[in-house]
């Protein structure tokens, strides 16, 4: 079986660029990994919207409660976020641009993913990641172009974010200038680009 976690962080919800070309590579992987399977087990979609969801900033007293391992319920949102990501094969992030960062709802997720000792441990030579063998695809919808420029401040965080944890299998389906006058020919191309994307 197949498990992908769908997240999004969009404030236009389903109607957001990054979601719509999300929820099309979702169907699109679901496709893919149906017709190459050879059980009946299908796709397991796992979907949590960050925005819809109202994820808060983490406290002091949250990440305290980490300390207590389990036994503490304000530990329980982390340790399903955790739970989730671990039990998925493929990670899809619906990733819209909000004043040249992700969006704070992401953030808070990231802040109660990165856990010492749960997803990443600190060593002699560093941190080391404690995740694996999964694949990370990021649909980064802007209303501007930034890709390989300074002011692309999503897609090297993201690599180093989730590098932190174990995961290397980073990769980026970008949907740009989608503000510009011609942002409809460009959302157009985008959507070609998922429909043409292999995991």
């Amino acid at each position: 079986m197949n498990t992908i976690l769908l997240l999004k962080s969009s404030l236009n919800g389903d109607q957001g660029n990054s979601s719509i070309l999300a929820n099309a590579l979702v169907e699109r992987i679901k496709s893919q990994s149906e017709h190459n399977s050879q059980s009946d087990n299908g796709v397991t979609v796992i979907e949590r919207d960050l925005a819809a969801d109202d994820l808060p900033h983490l406290t002091q007293a949250e990440m305290a409660s980490w300390a207590n391992k389990g036994e503490d319920e304000l530990a329980s949102l982390s340790d399903t976020l955790i739970n989730e990501l671990k039990s998925s094969d493929t990670v899809v992030i619906a990733m819209p641009m909000y004043n040249f960062g992700v969006p704070s709802t992401f953030k808070a997720w990231v802040d109660r993913i990165a856990r010492a000792g749960v997803t990443f441990q600190y060593t002699e030579s560093g941190p080391v990641g404690l995740l694996e063998n999964k694949k990370i695809v990021v649909v980064a919808a802007r209303g501007g172009i930034y890709e390989g420029t300074q002011k692309d401040t999503q897609s090297q965080y993201l690599k180093d974010f989730f590098g932190l944890i174990g995961l290397t299998d980073v990769s980026f389906i970008y949907a740009e200038g989608l503000a510009m006058p011609d942002g409809e020919e460009r959302m157009k191309a985008a959507e070609q680009a998922v429909k043409t994307f292999s995991v």
